[in-house]
Protein backbone atom coordinates (compact mmCIF):
# COMPACT_ATOMS: atom_id res chain seq x y z
CA UNK A 1 0.00 0.00 0.00
CA UNK A 2 1.70 3.11 -1.01
CA UNK A 3 0.05 6.05 1.12
CA UNK A 4 0.18 10.22 -0.05
CA UNK A 5 2.23 12.56 1.47
CA UNK A 6 -0.62 14.55 3.34
CA UNK A 7 -1.54 11.45 4.92
CA UNK A 8 2.47 10.27 5.70
CA UNK A 9 2.95 13.69 7.36
CA UNK A 10 -0.41 13.63 9.39
CA UNK A 11 0.46 10.11 10.83
CA UNK A 12 3.46 11.24 11.65
CA UNK A 13 2.64 14.47 13.65
CA UNK A 14 -0.19 12.48 15.39
CA UNK A 15 2.17 10.00 16.22
CA UNK A 16 4.37 13.16 17.92
CA UNK A 17 1.15 14.88 18.80
CA UNK A 18 0.28 11.69 21.02
CA UNK A 19 3.63 11.88 22.55
CA UNK A 20 2.85 15.18 23.75
CA UNK A 21 0.03 15.34 25.21
CA UNK A 22 0.47 11.71 26.94
CA UNK A 23 3.89 13.54 28.41
CA UNK A 24 2.18 16.50 29.33
CA UNK A 25 -0.42 13.99 31.11
CA UNK A 26 1.56 11.83 32.51
CA UNK A 27 3.97 14.90 34.56
CA UNK A 28 0.42 16.11 35.56
CA UNK A 29 -0.43 12.63 36.96
CA UNK A 30 2.73 12.14 38.70
CA UNK A 31 2.43 15.51 40.33
CA UNK A 32 -1.67 15.47 41.49
CA UNK A 33 -2.15 16.92 44.99
CA UNK A 34 -6.03 16.53 44.61
CA UNK A 35 -6.10 13.08 45.65
CA UNK A 36 -7.74 11.71 42.53
CA UNK A 37 -4.20 9.80 41.83
CA UNK A 38 -2.94 9.21 45.03
CA UNK A 39 -4.54 8.46 48.60
CA UNK A 40 -1.94 9.42 51.24
CA UNK A 41 1.27 8.23 48.77
CA UNK A 42 -0.60 5.07 47.55
CA UNK A 43 -1.62 5.27 43.50
CA UNK A 44 -5.17 5.06 43.55
CA UNK A 45 -7.02 2.80 40.85
CA UNK A 46 -7.75 6.20 38.98
CA UNK A 47 -3.66 6.80 38.47
CA UNK A 48 -3.33 3.22 37.35
CA UNK A 49 -6.41 3.31 34.69
CA UNK A 50 -5.02 6.31 33.32
CA UNK A 51 -0.90 5.40 33.38
CA UNK A 52 -2.30 1.82 31.00
CA UNK A 53 -4.10 4.47 28.92
CA UNK A 54 -0.78 6.60 28.15
CA UNK A 55 1.50 3.51 27.73
CA UNK A 56 -1.45 2.44 25.22
CA UNK A 57 -1.54 6.02 23.53
CA UNK A 58 2.66 5.81 23.60
CA UNK A 59 2.72 2.73 21.75
CA UNK A 60 -0.03 4.02 19.35
CA UNK A 61 0.96 6.94 18.95
CA UNK A 62 4.26 5.58 17.98
CA UNK A 63 3.31 2.31 15.62
CA UNK A 64 1.62 5.59 13.67
CA UNK A 65 4.16 7.75 13.48
CA UNK A 66 6.75 5.30 12.54
CA UNK A 67 4.19 4.34 9.59
CA UNK A 68 4.11 8.18 8.78
CA UNK A 69 8.02 8.43 8.69
CA UNK A 70 8.04 5.05 7.03
CA UNK A 71 5.37 6.30 4.20
CA UNK A 72 7.67 10.03 3.70
CA UNK A 73 10.91 7.87 3.29
CA UNK A 74 9.18 5.99 0.63
CA UNK A 75 7.93 8.93 -1.00
CA UNK A 76 11.32 10.22 -0.48
CA UNK A 77 12.94 7.19 -2.31
CA UNK A 78 10.52 6.87 -5.16
CA UNK A 79 11.32 10.63 -5.83
CA UNK A 80 14.99 10.49 -6.13
CA UNK A 81 14.40 7.07 -8.25
CA UNK A 82 12.63 9.08 -10.61
CA UNK A 83 15.06 12.24 -10.54
CA UNK A 84 17.84 10.14 -11.43
CA UNK A 85 16.12 8.67 -14.29
CA UNK A 86 15.40 11.72 -15.98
Amino acid sequence: MKLSRPVSWFLLAFGVWSWVVWTTFVKNLLKDASGLAFDHGSPTAYFWVHLVLAITSFLLGTAIGVIGLRGLRALRRESAGTATKS
